[in-house]
């Protein structure tokens, strides 16, 4: 792995903002962590995206935590940022 920080990424499977987010950390060699919140059930799902809504105020997605930082969209120059690209 290329990067020290690996990120964790809340998305949806049917999120095209998502999926290009995990193709974007592949393409750069990032190792991540993710879990598709609507694949999730019951009270798994209920602490998941209370967990989101802690980090963002929010349920949007993608949300990806890198470090400190919490990224809520698909945004390039900023994971580049965080990630230090």
């Amino acid at each position: 792995m290329k990067n020290k920080l690996k990120p964790k990424l809340y998305t949806l499977s049917t999120c095209m903002h998502c999926s290009a987010m995990k193709r974007f950390l592949k393409k750069h060699g990032i190792e991540y962590d993710y879990v598709d919140v609507d694949r999730l059930n019951g009270k798994e799902r209920d602490e998941v995206r209370q967990e989101v809504l802690k980090l963002t105020g929010s349920l949007r997605f993608p949300t990806v935590v890198i470090g400190d930082t919490v990224i809520v969209g698909f945004f390039e120059d900023e994971l580049k940022k965080a990630l230090k690209l």
